[in-house]
């Protein structure tokens, strides 16, 4: 009994033996062998399964990937044109020399932290060389625009435009580059390279962000009010021209119809005429009862006596209808 018990822990010594000189190096992944705290060999990056002394060799794993490293952006950078923002940064990089990594910051975390010191350092001392103008736009492609709406706009001058309006020196895409090349050899030295610095995002501190919001209201509100006024003015225009035509056409109208009015007296003129001489009695018969239809309404009472002349008109009348 004594003898299996004694074979078994060899057997679990021997795969523990086994177990533990052994060891595996995916794709994504590079390994660096150190004996008590120093390298040994030199750095593993093919994918396989490796040998190393049991017990006494170490393997250190570092990403071959690229990493990702992000900026803080606490803390506002005063511009060489004086206007005080927070650049947000961020970073790509990998590691290339995973012994001098390890000798020099040994973990991700501490790499990191170096990232912050030089790359932060290297922004905020090219971001304060430079006008803001230059770190927003990377072409003047804006100024045509600008140029375009006020040619077609008659509206007040924005006082705060002066870094748009501005042709840039440098550009947006040339200062990343300059950060990127003055702190890439700097890094180089901890076994990193530094791929790419790009900029994410430029804000105002919060000590001039309320002082610029107000002004932007401002200055919209002067563009809203010239828009307003031109609006007025064209409104004014447009009712002084339909006004015009109105009184134009009702001139028209009018002329035309004093033209048909007179007209058509000319031709009842003719008619009557016409009608006096074929019957001067029927003609005089009519006139009498259109004076009499106007004189008298449906409320008044008429007395009329055998001598009056409305009654010799009557009679006179309805002996000119018989005998017609």
């Amino acid at each position: 009994m004594n003898k299996k018990y004694i074979a078994g822990f060899i057997a679990f010594i021997v795969l523990v033996a086994l177990y533990s000189c052994c060891f595996i190096v995916n794709e994504t992944q590079q390994a660096v062998i150190t004996r008590f705290g120093s390298p040994v060999r030199d750095t593993i990056t093919s994918a396989g399964i490796y040998l190393k002394l049991p017990f006494v060799d170490q393997a250190n794993f570092f990403e071959k990937r690229i990493l990702e490293w992000d900026g803080d952006v606490v803390n506002p950078i005063p511009t060489k044109d004086k206007k005080n923002i927070i650049v947000d940064t961020t970073a790509r990089w990998k590691i290339t020399n995973a012994r001098r990594f390890l000798e020099r910051v040994s973990t991700v975390d501490m790499a990191q932290s170096r990232l912050d010191d030089i790359i932060d350092s290297n922004v905020r001392d090219i971001i304060s060389r430079h006008r803001l103008v230059d770190i927003v736009r990377n072409t003047d492609r804006v100024l045509d625009i600008i140029k375009e709406e006020q040619a077609t706009e008659s509206l007040a001058v924005v006082q705060d435009q002066e870094e748009i309006i501005h042709k840039i020196t440098l550009g947006r895409e040339k200062i990343t580059r300059e950060i990127l090349k003055n702190a890439q050899p700097i890094i180089e030295e901890y076994g990193i390279e530094l791929i790419d610095v790009r900029i994410k995002g430029l804000m105002y501190s919060n000590a001039v962000l309320e002082t610029v919001y107000n002004r932007m209201i401002s200055n919209y509100g002067i563009k809203a009010q010239s828009f307003s006024s031109e609006g007025d003015k064209k409104k004014s225009q447009i009712e002084g021209k339909t006004e015009l035509e109105i009184k134009t056409i009702r001139s028209e109208a009018y002329k035309k119809a004093q033209v048909l009015r007179g007209e058509g007296d000319a031709i009842a003129a003719k008619t009557y005429a016409n009608a006096l001489l074929i019957d001067p009695d029927f003609y005089h018969f009519q006139q009498s009862l259109e004076a009499y239809e106007e004189a008298i309404n449906k409320n008044s009472s008429l007395i009329i006596g055998t001598d009056s002349e409305f009654f010799r008109v009557l009679k006179d009348g309805d002996k000119t209808s018989a005998s017609q």
